[in-house]
């Protein structure tokens, strides 16, 4: 139930409530979109780490 004296949200400012509280759910572009440089690069940690993987654990 909505209170008649209530002034309704303009939508810009509805989005920018929600994702306050929940967060951004959906990314802005798609992948297509985005840099495909940018989305695979992996620190030297995260590689070392990757290596140490036992075969047996589907590394």
């Amino acid at each position: 139930m909505t209170d008649p004296d209530e002034v309704e949200e303009p939508e810009w400012k509805r989005k920018q409530r929600l994702a306050r509280i929940f967060g951004d759910v959906l990314p802005e572009t798609t992948s297509d979109e985005r840099d495909s440089s940018a989305e695979s690069e992996e620190s030297a940690s995260d590689r070392w780490l990757k290596s140490q993987v036992p075969p047996h654990h589907g590394g």
